[in-house]
């Protein structure tokens, strides 16, 4: 007689995840001219060591390895990854529009190219420590949004970093509360 065997799945349901995101509309994805140095600053943005590509892993990875035990945490943790997956196509989108490819590499300062790898992720195993990760890094990404605006002449583009900082500010608030129920 053949033993049943026990299913194991995790009873975190993900059904209904909406994107973590400031109720304000964007602005349109669109450009003044193109401009190969935006599109390298903007590549950064993209897929560099602070980068929206670097932000939907880590939270993707902390939500992955906590969902079991931390539903509601790991809800909003996967809501904001889902935030960071449409400003990494907002991006890409500019990135295109201003004549750069979209290649997982991003154009250092020095111009060499680096591909994007999980070394750029902070993944602690302490929740307290893996949410104060990620306030680092939506701090940092905040940081460098912003000389990218003071680097950046299209106002067009400018535009749409100074809205998606709006969402890492949000993040930061919404991190902060699920650090105080750590």
């Amino acid at each position: 007689m053949e033993e049943k065997k026990k299913i194991i799945t995790n009873p975190c349901s993900f059904n209904g995840i909406r994107p973590a995101m400031v109720d304000l509309p964007y602005p349109p994805i669109q450009i003044s001219g193109r401009n190969q140095s935006y599109a390298d600053l903007l590549s950064v943005d993209y897929c560099g060591a602070v980068s929206e590509l670097s932000a939907i892993t880590q939270y993707i990875n902390n939500e992955n390895r906590i969902s079991c035990e931390k539903c509601a945490m790991a809800k909003t943790l996967l809501s904001i990854a889902v935030a960071e997956m449409m400003h990494l196509q907002k991006l890409g989108e500019l990135i295109v529009l201003l004549g750069g490819n979209i290649s997982f590499t991003a154009k250092m300062r020095n111009g060499k190219r680096k591909m994007w790898t999980p070394e750029y992720l902070n993944i602690p195993e302490n929740v307290g420590k893996m949410l104060l990760a990620d306030i680092e890094a939506e701090k940092g990404a905040i940081r460098q949004y912003e000389m990218h605006i003071q680097m950046i002449g299209d106002p067009c583009v400018q535009a749409v970093l100074e809205r998606i900082i709006k969402d890492e500010e949000y993040h930061i608030m919404m991190l902060k509360a699920l650090l105080q129920e750590v």
